[in-house]
């Protein structure tokens, strides 16, 4: 990399740092271009140039965080953890994503952006969806899973918990016994509301 291309990097890293911390504050739509740009310390044309429009720079920020935390899932699951210790892992970082940005952020760039939710179905199916096959079936060689429950049925299990992980995270802070809270959670979702398998 030469020393124009160095510098082009160093300027699309404040920008995009500087989107970042905004989006942790202001909806994308009360976010202008040359609050961007004072924020970063460029012009707006450097902007402009780098990212084409706010929408796109808002998408590129977006999408590089999510391939952060998947980078971070995949050292994760390298680690060879367990099931218990998969599932508090999973939820929270969502947890933390609900902290840095507004569900209904989330949701925007979910629904309302088709380039980005075809990024995230790439991401899931590529990477994080391979991933947790072999991990689910690895935790049922282990005894860590019943092998009663097909793998289809564990994701959807799983993906059934973490769609509702921002009100359930919602409800902890509300009783005011977060750490209890999340605790008894965990109980429910291994063993259910009958406790351990009659038997087991």
């Amino acid at each position: 990399m030469n020393g124009f291309e160095k510098r082009a990097e160093q300027l699309k890293a404040k920008i995009r740092a500087a989107v970042f911390n905004m989006l942790q504050t202001c909806e994308p739509k009360n976010i202008r271009i040359a609050d961007i740009a004072s924020e970063a310390g460029v012009s707006q044309v450097t902007i402009y140039n780098y990212f084409g429009s706010k929408e796109d720079l808002i998408r590129d920020v977006f999408m590089q965080y999510v391939s952060e935390h998947v980078d971070d899932f995949e050292v994760f699951m390298s680690q060879g953890p367990t099931f218990q210790q998969f599932v508090q892992y999973v939820v929270l970082a969502d947890k933390e994503a609900f902290r840095r940005f507004s569900p209904e952020f989330i949701q925007q760039m979910m629904s309302g952006d088709p380039e980005f939710a075809k990024y995230i179905d790439e991401v899931t199916q590529q990477r994080a969806m391979p991933l947790m096959l072999a991990f689910i079936e690895e935790c049922k060689r282990k005894g860590q899973i019943s092998d009663k429950v097909s793998t289809e049925m564990i994701l959807t299990y799983v993906n059934m918990f973490v769609s509702q992980s921002q009100k359930l995270l919602e409800q902890a802070q509300q009783s005011g016994k977060g750490e209890q809270f999340f605790e008894e959670f965990l109980h429910l979702f291994f063993y259910g509301v009958c406790g351990i398998e009659p038997g087991s």
